[in-house]
């Protein structure tokens, strides 16, 4: 077992479902697969959802498949989702927990009380700087490796708001310039600023997490602080 720094480059340790799913029924979570063969949990009010997505291969980000889904309605009898949020394998199992303990704990997710300074306070606070041209919406790690920013979002993601070429955050890591993304995050525009940063928070925090694995493209820029 290693415990390694930074986080964003630890990659997911191939346990994502595992902790993602472990971390859900603890908070209360219902699941049950589905026909697509994949597994949905859902919030016992019915407002949140989490749906392992990898077996049925919808899309991808960056070259990477999809392998969770999140989503939120206003009511528990809609049936269009107010906000959807995409992640990847490889992404750091860590930072998509706390996201969803932060989901788990609001009571109305497609409220927005923040703005885009609660997502970059929360990465500046960690370390993190932004970007010199676009400091008010990018914010990167030190070493450049890793970038949370608001962009125009990519194909396929999708929102309630019907407003043309909307934006949401995107976040991502290239342990090396050039070389294939070690995973990518995608939130579509409606989703809270607020759990956003509760993400890149934890993305970017300097405490090392446990792998028994590291992501082979990444082994130059990972510090091995012990073994346990």
């Amino acid at each position: 077992m290693y415990w390694v720094t930074p986080r964003h480059l630890a990659g997911d340790d191939d346990a994502l479902a595992d902790r993602i799913g472990d971390t859900l029924t603890d908070l209360g979570w219902r699941m049950w697969p589905t026909s697509r063969h994949t597994l949905l949990y859902v919030r016992p009010d019915g407002l949140c959802g989490a749906e392992w997505i990898l077996a049925a291969y919808p899309f991808e980000l960056g070259g990477l498949p999809v392998a969770w889904q999140l989503s939120a309605r206003a009511c528990a009898t809609s049936a269009m989702t107010e906000w959807n949020a995409y992640f990847t394998t490889g992404v750091p199992y860590e930072a998509l927990a706390e996201l969803l303990i932060a989901i788990d704990a609001r009571e109305q997710p497609d409220a927005d009380l923040a703005g885009p300074e609660t997502v970059l306070g929360a990465l500046t606070a960690q370390g993190w700087i932004r970007d010199v041209d676009r400091p008010r919406t990018t914010a990167m790690d030190p070493g450049f490796s890793s970038c949370v920013s608001l962009e125009v979002l990519p194909p396929l993601i999708e929102d309630a708001d019907p407003r043309p070429d909307p934006v949401g955050w995107q976040a991502w890591a290239e342990p090396a310039l050039g070389s294939p993304y070690l995973w990518c995050a995608s939130f579509s525009a409606s989703v809270p600023y607020d759990l956003v940063a509760a993400f890149a928070s934890s993305l970017a925090s300097p405490v090392p997490v446990p792998r028994r694995t590291v992501p082979k493209n990444a082994e130059g820029r990972l510090t091995v602080v012990r073994r346990s």
